[in-house]
């Protein structure tokens, strides 16, 4: 953390790569998709690093992997549409919670911090998520991909739950754990930190930008808790 830095009042958290593991729901819906349209099935190694952009990237993207750019743009809103269905269906059953992460949120809330979660997972797939996991409670708002006309790695999410909170965004830390999550950030003025246990699109963490690594959302309300104590 920056010294000298105002305190931190709140936390904007990431979903997908930073509280769950959602590659296996992606391999479900993609596949089943991908079926639908007669393609071979991919796997999780394939799908891991194209995670993290959105629904209508991410759906794109596995497509280009078999089929030029003009055959996917002509099949791609019932791709789409499919890969919707199918992940509805699924939604959460494969999904595991990374380590740290309930008793990194209730040590965030026990410390009086607010939480927002900000992810690029539509808005109608991440509500029931988060429910089924038991993460709901812990979050006074929640973002998807499509709450905002833009999308992480642009700052309007970051810039758009700071306002909600009522806070300047010097008074707020994001978690994630891809470039998307710290350069919506840093362009909000947000202080960063970064897991290095999820996707980031292929790319070392270490590459990205961040006031520091942690290894879980409990050592980032440590150091949370350790920068509020020097800034007071």
């Amino acid at each position: 953390m920056r010294a000298g830095a105002a305190g931190i009042r709140a936390a904007i958290i990431d979903l997908d790569g930073t509280m769950l593991d959602t590659v296996p729901d992606f391999e479900a819906a993609l596949n089943g998709m991908r079926a639908d349209l007669g393609l071979a099935p991919i796997t999780q190694a394939t799908i891991k690093p194209l995670v993290g952009k959105g629904s209508e990237k991410l759906v794109r993207d596995a497509l280009l992997l078999d089929w030029d750019a003009a055959r996917v743009d002509a099949v791609f809103d019932e791709a789409l549409a499919g890969y919707q269905r199918h992940y509805l269906a699924i939604n959460g059953e494969r999904a595991t919670l990374f380590e740290g992460v309930t008793e990194g949120l209730q040590a965030m809330r026990a410390q009086g911090l607010r939480l927002v979660c900000v992810t690029n997972k539509p808005i109608a797939f991440t509500l029931p998520l988060l429910d089924q996991k038991g993460l709901a409670p812990y979050f006074e708002r929640v973002f998807g991909g499509d709450s905002f006309e833009k999308k992480k790695p642009d700052p309007m999410p970051m810039l758009g739950a700071c306002a909600a909170l009522d806070l300047p965004p010097s008074q707020v830390v994001a978690i994630g754990d891809s470039s998307n999550d710290a350069e919506s950030a840093r362009a909000a003025g947000c202080f960063v930190l970064t897991v290095p246990y999820g996707y980031n699109h292929g790319r070392p963490i270490q590459e990205i930008n961040s006031d520091g690594i942690v290894s879980s959302l409990l050592e980032a309300a440590e150091q949370i808790s350790a920068h509020n104590h020097t800034a007071k």
